[in-house]
């Protein structure tokens, strides 16, 4: 810092100004003297030693659900942009589906001293909220939550997604819509179910198909439909990786989508775009989910809501 100051003519304060954007405003034409030394001289802020001093390390920990997953991918891509834009380093862990796993992480997390905790769950797990605190650390739970948890939730509205599928296969004559859930009802995946469920009523002919959140599983499971001749004319399923494994698997089964088999996913990731053919999909809000989550970050009077899925129209619906 005392070569940059002296390059520049200035003082080592003025540099400190300059790289901590603060505490006091610099002139326009010093401050570009001091960036310009900096970069002549190859300068960069030690930001283990301005964490000593400040007790801030300006690294947030992002724990996901499954990173492979390319839903959960996407949103840590807008969570880490936005905490990019306020000078945020992101240290991410992959739970893999794990609650002891996203446990160990948090610990882990904390004792690297992070400056908050984003945690994208797929089954809620334990509550870390009061481990958090207890280090001083905000927390902000993104997708699910568990049961009862103290720190904040963003979510999509994702009854509004499941009935906007639903109306959207009915205007296409579809009276008898299926609905592929996970192995279980949990968080996210539960309410859009309990939504479609809301709309079905007690028809008896209502189907609700069951498998893991995979591309393979799947794939076996309309594999399996076709063979006992059981393959519903109009199906939504609660996932891209779902409906993506039940192309793959009509295919293989003589199916055609949409002819013989009209799909929707409530999921939307970039992907859904480029399947043979396309998927209709209520996109889900990742962006404004990300930005609301790094807005609780800072503020936690921050308060929105629920940012809701539009219905991306494509070829797999029949449309």
């Amino acid at each position: 810092m005392a070569d940059v100051a002296r390059r520049a003519g200035t003082s080592t304060a003025v540099v400190s100004y300059v790289m901590n954007d603060g505490p006091r405003a610099v002139a326009a034409a010093t401050r570009e003297r001091v960036l310009a030394a900096a970069a002549e001289l190859g300068y960069r802020p030690n930001r283990i030693a301005r964490a000593l001093r400040s007790r801030t390390t300006g690294v947030v920990g992002l724990i996901l659900a499954d990173s492979p997953n390319p839903y959960f991918g996407d949103l840590a891509r807008h969570v880490e942009r936005a905490l990019d834009e306020r000078d945020r380093l992101v240290l991410i862990g992959n739970a893999g589906y794990s609650a002891e796993r996203q446990r160990r992480l948090v610990d882990r997390f904390l004792a690297a001293q992070v400056d908050a905790l984003v945690i994208v769950s797929a089954d809620g797990g334990e509550d870390v909220t009061p481990q958090a605190e207890a280090a001083g650390v905000p927390i902000v739970y993104v997708h699910h939550g568990p049961d009862g948890g103290r720190a904040p939730l963003v979510e999509a509205d994702n009854q509004h997604a499941a009935q906007e599928a639903v109306e959207h296969l009915r205007g296409h004559g579809h009276a008898r819509i299926a609905f592929l859930s996970g192995t279980h009802d949990g968080g996210p995946v539960g309410r859009r179910r309990a939504a479609w469920q809301a709309l079905a009523g007690d028809d008896p002919d209502a189907l609700l198909l069951r498998c893991a959140y995979t591309r393979a599983d799947a794939d076996v499971l309309i594999r399996r439909l076709a063979d006992d001749d059981a393959v519903p004319r109009a199906l939504i399923t609660a996932t891209d990786e779902q409906a993506i494994g039940i192309l793959s698997g009509a295919w293989a089964s003589g199916i055609a989508v949409p002819d013989e088999l009209a799909l929707i996913s409530l999921d939307g990731t970039p992907e859904s775009a480029h399947t043979a053919p396309a998927l209709t999909v209520t996109r889900q809000p990742l962006r404004a989910m990300a930005e609301h989550a790094v807005e609780l970050v800072f503020d936690p009077a921050f308060h929105a809501p629920a940012a809701r899925a539009p219905l991306v129209v494509r070829r797999s619906c029949g449309c």
